[in-house]
């Protein structure tokens, strides 16, 4: 009775947790769900659940749980349990024909888990989860529509399973299984979702694809056939996003399926005969098929596929009445695209009526490219095929033409003009302008570039008469115009001014002419002179749409014609001369210049263009030879000697200029200005502190505000001054990266200002917006980029350096640690950030090399106890769980921990047990992260302090009375926590033995002291690993672990360690060889042992 009141209970809960719109009744139905999970009677009362069938969404929570238990990485359900589950969900599914649809997909999930994960378990000599054909092939041969269904249904779902690795568990598990999967069922299951389909498509006039269960079975059994064909055949776990790239490695083994047409042509009937509900999955399937790796087939083989192929698109395109389905027209763009990216224009051109098929793909392409409203997402395939296609135009030997020049020009031109007839439809209706789709228009226009320089002549005089005929009535129009015509002429030359820029960036040397760079030439004088004609109206205000795409021209042009690499007789420059007078790169650049200063000075509102003008200006200050012409320049001049608000509006800080965060660009401004600066600065100083006299002004004036904090009047104004000005300053400091010029800015703001830094952070220490460029600028000081550090033998300043970074270490984090509770969303921007610049700008002290922190101790110095009790205090304030969510956060502390072990060991023995615990902790964590990084700066960390600990336990050596004395404590706790570094030892062994180990080396280094500390447990753990092998491999095994510690001695001296990492190598491989080898036992990893 009591079992029957809690069913109801649960079936109440679970009718809260999904229906109700009260969230706090659902977070309450959810907790106590949640320890119903954790109960230990749940799995029966799952049953008892799935037994009663009267709630659905009670199934679905038995369903879910049960799930949840079979995959729990750590507590694994007794084999026999599990079989019984699988058989029971097997029954369930047969016997209950009227599921709802989403508890039948649930147990669906529930099945192909339990099949996954059980793939290697043995009964009997029997591998108990692998009769998955069988079991299932019952429902199939049944003839009921119903269990045909579920049947397929459950070989989807496995194999949708075997095929996704989990971030969780050992992808080196996840291949074998999947491997085994793919050589022993998969190919089954393929011939079987044909033979289903091939009897659809038999039978497809008399189908009734209204009656839901027919069309669901299709649905399934396409979705069957799409999962085996995208199935991961050689594990490189692709990225989905760039499937247009992808080749499918069919196993040779399936080669029969393919030299068999009648597969093909199968799905080529599927389409033709399906309603577009289903018909796009029978092409998902053809974009597949047309994918297989060519090594599939022999030449001539590979002729008669590629034949037939091309034969099935011809149909599509002469009949193209279903491709107006949005779905199905995507798919078979996608196709389009695979027909080159698998096979070479040489063997296209040899296909069977191949003049047909280029016209049709022509003819296709340019009635896609004028409807640009439909489907616009598709437009990549096509010219993707496109840009493929000209590309292998110079390499191909074929002697049939392949007819590219006749088709090519048409298709720019349906590209380019398309374009410009939109812009009409997009003002007149304000639809959303494709022009906004920033990532769209790159892509496009990249592969535009390749497309438009087949044919140049054709696409420069097309780009030349609509450019003239454009900018004419624009010139016309600027005066007196409606403002609605006006819009239109802009957005037209804003594509073409685009376009130009693309096709002038496609120019590839090998196969430029001097007629092709006079063509650029023709129309690059044309977008300068447009810019002459829209720069002299910007004071009555621009268009940024037009003023982006100009600056993305000047891009084009300057990785092209501007720069060491590029002939200076190019006939661009001599066209330029001719219209223009412009005879020289020098004159160039001064153009280029003087549009930069104008956007600086104009479009300070508009932060897309003030970001993308700072980005041409740092490009072009990196150059060598173009730098040194730039400084030549009077407006770079002008620029070194009026860097302020009242000549460039952007660097206002009132607050009418956007929020702080706009002013991330400045950095970027004074990056280049600092390069600029640097070319010619020498040892001058008056020129350097005539250049920095804006920033002593400000700083002056912020300094006099802060010193009167009481008075808050003008406080808002000082806040973003002095984030200006440690934006300006990090750039500056970034650029300055020799030692002449990095002291003439340390004697610069130390000590005059580094004490207004500090004030700031004490005043706003809760406000990222300030901390965050402070320590950033000060995390950049601490920088020893190119040894620019390199003080001399009587400077104090490593020193004064050092004091100022611990100051500025302790200031923030004494007071960012008062902060209370701080809500989830925000504990990153708010605390963490701070932390992890911090650590950033520790470890940057500590490794650089320009400190002798021996002196500090030496004369009553604290400034280096006090900043490492900091860092103590920051970390524990970190939940570990954070230290591997926050990427940037757990590379800064692994860094800054390596550091520490590397040169101050002595720091960290005597660090607290529970801090010492701490770290111990967070490093166990970190060996396994899957940020590689990470990873190895894990175990160089633990090697370091293996090898100080081993050295302590062998040398008990006298104390020196002037050192730090080492600490007993940390001995003391390793004795009362061996498993710590056991658990270590193992996971190492593990990641080797059995992980993809990216790292292998670094892993070595600290397993030794590892194993030298823990000779007792290494040998229990070997006994372990060796009785679990099956008694055909046990032999093998332990002469494997007998070899690894062959002529290793107990020590850590380097060339033992040399040994042993030699030894390992060779370990590796052996263990991986004899993984391979089959066997009638169920392979496991070592995480069971020990």
């Amino acid at each position: 009775m009591a079992d029957e009141q809690e069913l109801l209970q649960l079936e109440n809960l679970c009718k809260q947790l999904y229906e109700t719109a009260d969230g706090n009744i659902r977070a309450e139905a959810e907790k106590a769900l949640v320890s119903f999970a954790n109960s230990p009677d749940c799995l029966n009362k799952c049953q008892l659940l799935l037994e009663r069938g009267n709630s659905a969404y009670a199934q679905l929570l038995a369903a879910t749980t049960l799930t949840k238990m079979v995959y729990r990485p750590n507590v694994t359900l007794p084999l026999e349990q599990r079989v019984d589950i699988r058989n029971y969900v097997l029954n369930y599914l047969a016997t209950r024909p009227k599921l709802t649809h989403y508890v039948s997909q649930a147990l669906v999930q529930l099945f192909a888990r339990i099949t996954k994960y059980g793939w290697f378990d043995v009964n009997k000599e029997e591998f108990v989860f692998r009769n998955v054909v069988n079991d299932v092939g019952k429902f199939i041969q049944s003839g009921s529509t119903h269990h045909v269904m579920i049947g397929v249904q459950l070989l989807s779902q496995l194999v949708c399973e075997m095929n996704q690795s989990e971030a969780s568990r050992s992808l080196t598990k996840h291949r074998k299984i999947a491997s085994s999967f793919r050589d022993t069922q998969l190919f089954e299951i393929f011939q079987l979702a044909c033979s289903l389909l091939r009897s659809a498509a038999g039978s497809i006039k008399s189908l009734d694809l209204n009656d839901n269960n027919q069309h669901s079975l299709l649905s399934y059994s396409l979705r069957l056939a799409h999962n085996c064909l995208t199935f991961d055949f050689i594990g490189t776990s692709t990225d989905e996003s760039s499937d247009d790239l992808c080749t499918v490695q069919i196993p040779t083994s399936w080669r029969s399926a393919f030299l068999d047409v009648s597969t093909l042509e199968l799905f080529f009937d599927l389409y033709s005969g399906l309603p577009s509900s289903l018909s796009p999955l029978a092409l998902s399937c053809l974009v597949q098929i047309a994918s297989v790796r060519r090594s599939l087939f022999n030449n001539t083989e590979r002729a008669k596929f590629i034949n037939h192929l091309v034969v099935g698109v011809r149909g599509i395109l002469e009949r193209p009445q279903g491709l107006s389905d949005p779905n199905n027209y995507h798919e078979f763009c996608r196709l389009l695209a695979r027909l080159k990216s698998n096979y070479q224009l040489g063997e296209l051109v040899k296909v069977d009526n191949y003049p047909e098929a280029i016209k049709l793909i022509a003819e296709f392409t340019i009635t896609s490219l004028r409807m640009w409203q439909f489907a616009p997402n598709s437009v990549h395939y096509l010219l993707s095929l496109w840009q493929r296609m000209v590309a292998s135009v110079p390499y191909v030997k074929a002697t049939e033409p392949h007819m590219l020049e006749t088709y090519t020009p048409e298709v720019t031109k349906a590209y380019i003009t398309s374009r410009l007839e939109s812009v009409h439809v997009v003002v007149r209706d304000q639809i959303e302008d494709p022009l906004d789709d920033h990532g769209m228009v790159a892509q496009q226009l990249e592969q535009l570039s390749t497309i438009g320089r087949c044919e140049y002549e054709k696409t420069c005089s097309l780009l030349v008469q609509l450019f003239d005929e454009s900018a004419q009535r624009y010139q016309e129009m600027i005066s007196s115009g409606p403002a609605v015509e006006l819009a239109v002429e802009e957005g037209r030359l804003t594509w073409l001014v685009y376009i130009i820029g693309s096709v002038i960036g496609g120019r590839v040397s090998f196969a430029s002419t001097d007629e092709h760079d006079a063509m650029d030439g023709e129309l690059v004088c044309r977008v300068l002179q447009l810019m002459n004609l829209t720069d002299s109206r910007l004071a009555q205000g621009g268009c940024e749409k037009l003023d982006l795409a100009i600056l993305s021209f000047f891009e084009q042009f300057r990785k092209i014609y501007v720069g060491d690499q590029v002939q200076k007789t190019s006939k661009v420059y001599r066209r330029l001369s001719e219209v223009l007078g412009l005879s020289d790169e020098s004159m160039v650049l001064s153009v280029f210049i003087g549009k930069i200063i104008t956007n600086l000075k104009y479009w300070g509102r508009s932060e897309s263009i003030i970001s993308k003008t700072l980005q041409l200006l740092s490009d072009l200050s990196v150059g060598y030879s173009s730098v040194r012409k730039l400084v030549k320049l009077e407006a770079v001049q002008f620029l070194l000697n009026n860097h302020t608000s009242e000549h460039f509006p952007f660097l206002g800080i009132n607050s009418g200029n956007g929020a702080p965060s706009d002013m991330r660009c400045r950095t970027t401004f004074y990056t280049a200005l600092g390069r600029l600066l640097l070319v010619d600065l020498g040892e001058d100083e008056e020129r350097f502190y005539r250049f920095m006299m804006p920033l002593t002004a400000h700083f002056e004036s912020v300094g006099g505000l802060l010193a009167n904090a009481n008075v808050s009047i003008n406080m808002e104004e000082a806040k973003r001054s002095l984030i200006g000005l440690a934006r300006d300053l990090r750039g500056i400091t970034f650029a300055f990266s020799n030692k002449t010029s990095y002291m003439m800015l340390f004697e610069w703001i130390y000590p005059s200002y580094t004490p207004v830094l500090q004030r700031a952070v004490e005043l706003w220490y809760h406000d990222p917006c300030v901390t965050t460029p402070v320590l950033k600028l000060f995390t950049e000081l601490a920088q020893n980029r190119s040894q620019r550090l390199q003080f001399d033998v009587s400077s104090p300043n490593g020193i004064l350096l050092f004091r100022e970074i611990s100051k500025m270490i302790v200031c923030y984090g004494s007071r960012i640690l008062t902060i209370g509770d701080i809500p989830k969303d925000r504990i990153y921007p708010m605390k963490l950030k701070g932390i992890s610049v911090c650590f950033s700008m520790l470890k940057a002290a500590l490794c650089g090399n320009y400190v002798n922190f021996g002196v500090f101790r030496l004369y009553g110095d604290s400034a280096l106890d006090d900043v490492l009790a900091m860092f103590v205090k920051l970390l524990l304030s970190v939940p570990q769980s954070d230290l591997l969510d926050y990427p940037k956060l757990s590379q800064n502390y692994y860094g800054l921990l390596e550091c520490l072990a590397q040169d101050h060991m002595t720091f960290i023995s005597n660090l607290e047990p529970q801090v010492f615990l701490y770290l111990l902790s967070s490093i166990s964590e970190g060996l396994t992260a899957l940020d590689t990084m990470v990873c190895t700066g894990c175990c160089a960390t633990l090697d370091n302090i293996i090898t100080y600990l081993f050295r302590r336990l062998v040398n008990k050596k006298k104390k020196n009375p002037n050192q730090v004395p080492d600490s007993e404590a940390f001995l003391c706790i390793l004795e009362l926590h061996p498993e710590i570094l056991q658990q270590m030892l193992s996971t190492v062994l593990n990641i080797i033995m059995f992980e993809d180990c990216r790292n292998q080396w670094s892993m070595s280094r600290p397993l030794l002291g590892l194993i030298l500390l823990n000779e007792e447990y290494f040998n229990k753990l070997r006994s372990n690993i060796i009785s679990s092998q099956p008694v055909e491999k046990q032999e093998a095994m332990a002469n494997c672990f007998q070899n690894l510690m062959d002529g290793v001695e107990r020590s850590l001296l380097a060339k033992n360690r040399d040994r042993f990492t030699q030894n390992l190598s060779v370990f590796r491989r052996d263990i991986n060889d004899s993984m391979k080898a089959p066997s009638n036992s169920p392979s496991s990893d070592m995480m069971n042992y020990g």
